[in-house]
């Protein structure tokens, strides 16, 4: 394992051509500045965390999915990856570089069917439920914004005045913080102070899923968030 040691400027420069020249020819010109500067230190931050913390981590591919898509661009414009199959947690821990920062995450990224059915009813339980609101409140007190997506409207069946409604809406529930690059890119010190800080303020909310969600029977497993 490489020890991270950073993000360079020069990281964050490839990004900002990436979205002007989004195509093969300039990608493999540029592919070793992507491989030294960008997927190299991110593969070796969450490789750094999984030694310390368990898990394993793994890297999304740089290429896009364009089949069902009408943007045909052909590379993703950052670039992220996981810390997953953690000891005793289903919650994935994420990190992505882009031209805007260093962005840490997590939560459980899907909610399938039956994971979505436990979980509505823990929020809804006296007991489960303002145990969720209050670790969701300490989450944000740490300025890490918690999101994911929600439906439009009350889920059938529920009160739309429910005092958890705002929780009640999500389909999957995740949370993170961007930290924003210097002049001369994101320190060692500074990217791993950032991760550590967002990961361990998700602590409470990713205790609260595994308990009333867990993985879900429906799910491989190993995958954020199943």
């Amino acid at each position: 394992m490489t020890r991270f040691r950073g993000f360079r400027s020069q990281a964050f420069a490839w990004f900002e051509e990436l979205a002007d020249h989004n195509e093969r020819d300039w990608f493999q010109a540029n592919k070793a500045t992507y491989e030294t500067q960008v997927r190299g230190p991110l593969e070796s931050l969450l490789e750094q965390r999984a030694e310390r913390d368990g898990g394993v981590a793994k890297l999304a591919r740089q290429n896009r999915d364009t089949r069902f898509s009408h943007d045909k661009s052909p590379y993703k414009t950052r670039t992220y990856g996981a810390v997953v199959e953690r000891p005793g947690s289903n919650a994935g821990l994420y990190a992505e570089i882009s031209a805007d920062g260093l962005f840490a995450g997590g939560g459980y990224y899907v909610l399938l069917g039956d994971q979505l059915e436990r979980y509505r009813a823990a929020v809804l339980s006296e007991k489960s439920g303002p145990a969720l609101v209050e670790a969701v409140a300490q989450v944000e007190a740490a300025g890490v914004e918690v999101f994911g997506e929600t439906l439009k409207r009350a889920p059938r069946g529920i009160d739309p005045h429910h005092p958890r409604v705002r929780l009640l809406r999500h389909k999957m529930l995740i949370a993170g913080d961007r930290l924003a690059p210097k002049e001369t890119g994101i320190t060692a010190k500074a990217g791993l102070r950032h991760v550590e800080r967002v990961w361990g303020a998700l602590e409470p909310m990713n205790a609260w899923l595994d308990r009333h969600v867990g993985a879900s029977r429906e799910a491989p497993p190993g995958r954020p968030g199943r």
